[in-house]
């Protein structure tokens, strides 16, 4: 199964470069599922339904969110009605939406997402270790799913490093988001699970994570804050992971960091040149 998973969309330059994109690569790529981390992808904070709706219509199979989840307060109604919309799993029960779901890919396979939020430097939720291992243990890999993905949004690589050993050999692909950077490790670890630390960002790099530069320039160097944070509109780069697996088990076959238009350095998926 060819899977692809975008980075964190942040404000009109990450949505302009995915809307841009995302057909083409639907179609070259021959991807069977792609998912988007959304939770900037209005203005920078959250996510409204009609965004979430033009992005499902222009070719994502599922939403995932993090901590800007409810910055959007539509985004606690409509997601009860949106079950392609992850939020964190982590929330406390009875937090509205779901942290996982089972999806049917085009081609019939079955597709487990979840998405989960660290506890290092971010909210204090509950264990998202536990719950992890609860929806992977529930839904086990090559028997009741064809591919499993946890998006993991975490502030530290060290906790997101260690959820990917925790996950591996249970999961098709651990990918890590909210840090707006891509990280250079992308591999397969023993145990067989696709791993990358930062999927990166869709937006324009030349920002602070997405953001105008003077205004966290300014609190950076004065301390004093001036304005709200503002994305900036620039040309963006789509960042993300490609991965394929094994039909069989379910474990990748190959990763590769995915990185087009904008300021960074191009890379696409060699194995699907």
């Amino acid at each position: 199964m060819r899977i692809l998973f975008i980075g964190d969309i942040v404000g009109r330059a990450g949505r302009a470069v995915l809307l841009e994109h995302l057909a083409i690569l639907r179609r070259d790529w021959a991807l069977d599922f792609v998912i988007v981390n959304a939770e900037n992808a209005a203005g920078g904070f959250g996510l409204t339904e009609a965004i979430c709706q033009e992005f499902l219509d222009a070719g994502a199979d599922c939403l995932t969110l993090g901590n800007h989840a409810w910055d959007q307060k539509e985004a606690l109604v409509f997601i009860e009605r949106q079950p392609r919309l992850i939020r964190p799993l982590n929330y406390p029960a009875g937090t509205a939406g779901r942290g996982a779901n089972l999806f049917e890919a085009k081609s019939g396979a079955r597709v487990l997402v979840m998405n989960a939020m660290g506890r290092i430097f971010m909210d204090p939720l509950d264990d998202p270790f536990a719950g992890v291992d609860r929806e992977l243990s529930a839904c086990p890999l090559g028997e009741v799913c064809d591919a499993a993905v946890v998006d993991f949004h975490a502030e530290t690589t060290s906790e997101k490093m260690a959820m990917g050993h925790f996950c591996d050999g249970r999961a098709s692909l651990i990918v890590g988001t909210h840090t707006h950077v891509p990280t250079a490790d992308a591999q397969i670890l023993p145990g067989g699970s696709a791993y990358q630390t930062d999927a990166g960002m869709c937006g324009d790099y030349d920002s602070v994570i997405g953001m105008n530069k003077a205004e966290p320039l300014q609190r950076f160097t004065r301390r004093i804050p001036q304005g709200r944070f503002e994305p900036a509109n620039g040309p963006g780069t789509l960042c993300g992971v490609a991965v394929e697996t094994d039909d069989g088990t379910g474990l990748a076959k190959s990763v590769a960091p995915v990185r087009i238009g904008g300021r960074l350095a191009e890379t696409r998926p060699a194995f699907w040149a």
